[in-house]
């Protein structure tokens, strides 16, 4: 078999890391993708798909089929971090608002109610709170009510049936934006039909999650006009 010219060998292989550098951070060295995407901007209902990949420069692999979610009451808005990807007339997320933030984002630790072996578990307990005051110094955390007192504005997580199961979404936090805070994706519980910013699935789908995310993945939430701006860094429809 004739070798390549030596010039054309370096060409190809420096392009395989420039390909990958094109994707938004974090997706572009992700090896594992949790990939959520609705109709439009305004639905509440969206499909929920795990992708797995050997390195960047593979293509995504589905890892098991597709689950209904829903996410915001109001749909979904783009992340204040991601806003440079917004069309016209698309909303930007903000604290408050009941939209799910578009954008992509490292999948933080599983939480929930009950005793667990995964790795970097929270078991929820009295006191357990995600700030959502944009005051304070603890805005889009998970901290105590000991630490932060009770005039703090935040979820008492341990309170939320919702938080049955879940994990943590690494949100970029930008207090003086309100620019939204304590994202998650948590159990999708009867007779509800939207969320006040998450991602809810079934929980048997929140305990899959749970175990796959486990070693580090990559969530992406978007509407279905957007996926075409990020080509050749999501699976192929």
């Amino acid at each position: 078999m004739p070798r390549l010219p030596l010039v054309l060998s370096a060409l190809l292989l420096t392009s395989l890391p420039a390909l990958a550098q094109t994707c938004p951070a974090p997706l572009a060295d992700a090896h594992k993708l949790v990939l959520v995407t609705a109709r439009d901007m305004a639905s509440t209902s969206a499909t929920v798909q795990r992708f797995s990949r050997a390195n960047p420069h593979e293509p995504w692999k589905p890892d098991g089929g597709p689950v209904s979610a829903i996410i915001g009451h109001n749909g979904m808005g783009w992340s204040h971090a991601f806003r440079s990807f917004a069309k016209e007339g698309e909303p930007v997320k903000v604290d408050g608002d009941k939209k799910v933030p578009a954008g992509f984002y490292k999948i933080g630790r599983p939480f929930g109610f009950e005793r667990s072996p995964l790795k970097g578990y929270l078991r929820l307990a009295a006191g357990d709170v995600c700030v959502d005051d944009p005051r304070s110094r603890a805005y889009n955390t998970i901290t105590t009510r000991a630490k932060v007192g009770e005039k703090v504005h935040g979820e008492n997580m341990w309170r939320v049936p919702d938080y049955v199961r879940g994990l943590v979404v690494d949100y970029p936090t930008d207090a003086h934006a309100k620019a939204g805070s304590c994202i998650f994706i948590h159990a999708w519980l009867p007779g509800k039909t939207g969320t006040a910013g998450c991602v809810a699935v079934r929980t048997p789908a929140v305990m899959k999650l749970q175990e796959f995310a486990q070693g580090g993945a990559v969530l992406a939430v978007l509407p279905k006009q957007a996926l075409d701006r990020f080509k050749g860094c999501l699976p192929a429809e």
